[in-house]
């Protein structure tokens, strides 16, 4: 570990020497003889790893400085103590509501500051080691929930006949679908981890249904299409948080069809979600160039000349339009998640 970082700020130069004499050598010091210069040290990297600020100082004050350190988000976690010549309750409690931690009176007791220093700095890293501990098992958390999702996608995948790897490659062509239009990392990301779902109701399907090598008759077909509603009722009514809220419209838009003709609602255009939309062309690319029992694989030429027939009709013509610029990066997906 290295020493900690203090900031000591103060207008006047003989109580920063006061100060830098007290707290010895077991720290990196920087000092600066202005709030709005500390504010400018503050948020250099490293941080500090604690600021002693004094209140009187002319333009912007100690308890201006601790209110704006407090409010942005990359200095807010700095403990700020204020040494000042100010000694009354009422400023003490005014320092306490800007954010500090501690306060201390003029003329110090450097064995004091010393003492306050070490103790704010000691409770400072307990604070940042269960920050970084909670991170790690929210991160954890969330891997372990992403590959619970994709084992399931791939269960549905397994008793399709499928192979699990479609729902790996589905779910990245979905994902450079989603980047190609706009959508912000976070959201692409969470559309790439809730693809593999989009079948899972496929589950609940019986397998002379499912597996039947022949076209399926209208009552047969009828049971196909409530693997959507299967899906649902999987999924459940948990729209906590966005991951299973886009789980639950892939679930039930990938079906859809932008010119209405879809199931199981009929949806049309903007009514579809555009998760559904997205997952709709990547998961039908994926099954026209795959091999399946009942179909030998399209070329790639095939494939896009479909897709773009289908533009208007079956898919939004925008996404239409972008996938086929991503012909590329879609090709390289397939080669290293080939089956």
């Amino acid at each position: 570990m290295g020493k900690a970082t203090i900031l000591v700020v103060d207008d006047n130069p003989e109580n920063i020497d006061v100060l830098v004499g007290a707290l010895g050598e077991g720290y990196q010091l920087r000092v600066a003889l202005s709030a709005e210069k500390a504010l400018q040290i503050a948020q250099r990297q490293p941080l500090p790893d604690i600021m002693l600020l004094d209140v009187m100082m002319p333009g912007m004050d100690g308890y201006e400085l601790c209110r704006r350190l407090k409010q942005d988000p990359l200095t807010q976690r700095i403990p700020v103590m204020f040494i000042t010549a100010r000694n009354s309750s009422e400023d003490e409690v005014k320092g306490l509501e800007a954010g500090a931690v501690d306060f201390i009176s003029k003329p110090i007791n450097p064995r004091i500051v010393k003492a306050r220093v070490a103790a704010q700095l000691a409770l400072y890293d307990q604070q940042k080691s269960l920050s970084q501990l909670v991170q790690q098992r929210t991160s954890e958390l969330q891997l372990a929930q992403q590959k619970i999702i994709q084992y399931l996608g791939k269960a549905a995948e397994y008793k399709d006949n499928e192979t699990g790897m479609h729902v790996v490659r589905m779910s990245h062509y979905a994902y450079l679908l989603a980047h190609a239009i706009g959508m912000d990392e976070e959201t692409a990301q969470l559309l790439k981890q809730a693809a593999p779902m989009h079948d899972i109701g496929k589950i609940g399907i019986a397998d002379h249904i499912l597996l039947k090598p022949g076209k399926l008759d209208a009552t047969e077909w009828a049971e196909m299409q409530r693997h959507v509603q299967y899906g649902l009722e999987i999924m459940g009514d948990d729209d906590s948080h966005l991951l299973l809220t886009l789980a639950r419209e892939i679930i039930a838009h990938h079906h859809e069809k932008w010119d209405g003709s879809g199931y199981p609602q009929g949806l049309r255009g903007e009514e579809i979600s555009l998760a559904g939309r997205i997952v709709a062309l990547a998961d039908v690319f994926d099954a026209l160039t795959s091999v399946r029992p009942y179909k030998p694989a399209w070329s790639d030429e095939d494939a896009i000349g479909f897709i773009r027939d289908q533009s208007g009709q079956h898919f939004e013509p925008r996404l239409v339009d972008a996938f086929v610029t991503l012909m590329p990066q879609i090709l390289e997906v397939r080669s290293r998640y080939g089956d």
